[in-house]
């Protein structure tokens, strides 16, 4: 039986930091539609302004500052207290409990950690539709292997993780409408905002995959409709899709 945190019991108050790039959803997208969905309280440090100590300065401040002792690799990363985390499955399996996205006995706690570093591995994949040889070339100097890729993409590596998460949905005997026990949790949070970046990215062949799998669409719809995440949709704080992040619209990939 997958147990909740009890709702009534008060959950410790802090001030977040989320540290990530300006200008981009990213990776830290995932922790902020998990800390706007608990309504935590939290500063995206990446929208401060330099001259008040924000911005990608205080992003390197911690990336390279000589007297941080477990500095992370690369944003996303959250400053909770004297805790410094990087990783998003990392962050998110810290936040599962604080702020009740989790369940709460151990193996429900894994198994919803085990989801989000399944999607992790996911948005792996898209994000190499359009930068399959390296980072650091632009995505026009690697067009013809681009093209390569999105169409093994489109054909084998989109129905096999979407079908994945399918099954997964139909087999939570709790009832819920995510993946995990009777409640959303921060897995099923992703998941929708996977289904939104593919929506962006792959219109033509999104559709096609999720014409099939009425219970994605159905999550995706429920995350989407709450009335938290409708607020954040719509305020300034949730920044648009572009063509310089994870998931990107190029309409030769989609044929």
């Amino acid at each position: 039986m997958t147990l909740f945190c009890n709702t009534a019991r008060a959950i410790p108050t802090m001030l977040y930091e989320l540290y990530y790039w300006p200008d981009i959803q990213g990776r830290g997208e995932f922790v902020r539609l998990a800390l706007e969905y608990a309504d935590a309280k939290y500063v995206d440090v990446a929208l401060v302004p330099e001259k008040k100590g924000g911005g990608v300065p205080a992003l390197e401040k911690f990336l390279e500052g000589e007297n941080v002792e477990r500095p992370p690799f690369a944003p996303p990363f959250l400053k909770a207290g004297h805790q410094l985390i990087g990783q998003t499955a990392n962050i998110l399996f810290f936040l599962g409990g604080r702020l009740e996205l989790a369940p709460r006995d151990a193996a429900s706690k894994l198994w919803t950690h085990q989801l989000q570093l399944t999607i992790a591995d996911f948005v792996v994949e898209i994000h190499d539709t359009h930068h399959p040889i390296s980072n650091a070339l632009y995505y026009e100097d690697q067009k013809p292997a681009a093209k390569r890729r999105a169409k093994d993409f489109v054909a084998n590596r989109l129905p096999k993780f979407l079908g994945y998460f399918e099954r997964v949905l139909e087999r939570n005997r709790a009832g819920g409408p995510g993946m995990v026990g009777p409640r959303l949790t921060y897995a099923d949070l992703s998941m929708a905002q996977v289904i939104a970046g593919l929506r962006y990215a792959f219109p033509s062949a999104s559709r096609e995959a999720l014409r099939t799998r009425p219970r994605l669409r159905a999550l995706d719809e429920h995350v989407f409709s709450e009335p938290k995440i409708k607020r954040y949709v719509a305020s300034k704080r949730r920044l648009a899709f572009s063509n310089e992040d994870i998931f990107r619209r190029y309409r030769e990939l989609d044929d």
